[in-house]
């Protein structure tokens, strides 16, 4: 306690800069580490689905030989579809979880730049990854050079891997109820890929309000000046 009778941590005393640089980069330290353990978490649990989904699909088509694919055998592989489907599901969610918190963690170190700027303004040449904590600064750090589409990052995600296989998924899974229930193959077909299709649109459309959502609702400290998005 302090002679006063109030606490040292109540005081707002200068703070030597390199103090400040100290705290700013064990934040900083944190979040990459944060970062990373999210990430190869999210690639765990894509393979875990993966494997899990090849073996189901594996041990049906076994079952399909020894049954010589009797009904016995389309009512099996609707069960286990079902099973790889909602696997599938959870491991969507938590993708774009992941994709959010990534963004959540870039945004952030983001930020932390522009403190390091703040702190020594002759360093921001230097930095390739960006110092302005909004959504232009977060898409330098994604990619420093700039000249990468927001359609080729968005392409190359795990979210839209995780999309199209659940949506292959779904695509067999509906052609399989419909012959089930009597229907012939070419509506099997078509209707299993209409949902297929109408999956990947409805979880894009719900991807993008998210990502849109995030940005109304966030309010950067350091937006990038006009003329260097």
């Amino acid at each position: 306690m302090s002679s006063d009778g109030g606490s040292p941590l109540g005081r707002h005393e200068p703070v030597p800069p390199a103090v400040r640089a100290q705290l700013l980069a064990t934040e900083h330290w944190g979040l990459l580490a944060s970062r990373s353990t999210t990430q190869s978490e999210v690639l765990t649990r894509i393979s875990m689905f993966l494997t899990f989904t090849s073996a189901s699909i594996v041990s049906v088509a076994l079952v399909g030989q020894a049954t010589r694919f009797s009904e016995a055998f389309v009512l099996l592989a609707v069960v286990v579809l079902f099973i790889d489907v909602a696997m599938g599901l959870l491991t969507q969610v938590r993708v774009m979880n992941v994709g959010n918190e990534d963004l959540m963690y870039v945004t952030a170190m983001n930020r932390l730049r522009a403190a390091y700027v703040d702190l020594d303004p002759g360093v921001a040449p230097y930095l390739l990854a960006a110092h302005h904590d909004d959504e232009a600064g977060s898409a330098r750090t994604y990619f420093f050079f700039g000249n990468r589409s927001a359609l080729s990052h968005v392409a190359g995600s795990s979210m839209i891997f995780m999309t199209t296989a659940n949506a292959a998924l779904i695509a067999i899974l509906s052609g399989l109820l419909l012959t089930l229930f009597g229907a012939g193959m070419t509506a099997a077909i078509i209707v299993g890929a209409a949902c297929g299709v109408a999956f990947v649109a409805a979880w894009s459309v719900y991807g993008y309000r998210s990502y849109a959502g995030i940005w109304r609702r966030f309010a950067p400290l350091s937006p990038t000046p006009p003329g260097e998005s």
